[in-house]
């Protein structure tokens, strides 16, 4: 193992170390979902060893939406968030429906590049969506 003398180095090697492990445990959460759905027994805890690992990431929105998420699923067992909508010639914006796993997985992708600007702003749709079903 390489350890620089430098603090900035050693400091932006342990951020690396992190988001690799967070990104590792969000790849793990997504293979579940898709092979068991949101029955898989593990499913809460793993969102809420995620949401540990975006705490060191320093991530608010990201911390904010995996809370409201496994506290969304908790509640009411299934995840029929409507954080996705389509908008028609009239500029009206009309909900997609679109299925609890399917939903849960668009939302778990989107995390993958939480930094980029669209993702970032369809994640805030999710943190206000489920902020209004929940409280």
């Amino acid at each position: 193992m390489f350890i620089s003398g430098n603090p900035l180095n050693l400091s932006l090697n342990l951020y690396e170390m992190k988001t690799l492990r967070a990104n590792q445990k969000l790849e793990q959460i997504i293979e579940t979902v898709e092979k068991k759905g949101l029955a898989a027994p593990s499913l809460v805890a793993d969102l809420k060893e995620l949401r540990e690992m975006a705490l060191l990431e320093q991530d608010p929105l990201v911390v904010k939406v995996l809370r409201l998420t496994y506290e969304f699923i908790t509640e009411n067992e299934c995840f029929d968030v409507e954080a996705q909508y389509e908008e028609d010639e009239e500029g009206n914006e009309y909900p997609i429906e679109i299925e609890d796993q399917e939903n849960l997985l668009y939302l778990l992708n989107l995390l993958k590049n939480a930094e980029h600007k669209i993702n970032r702003e369809e994640i805030k749709d999710y943190r206000s969506a489920l902020k209004l079903e929940l409280y």
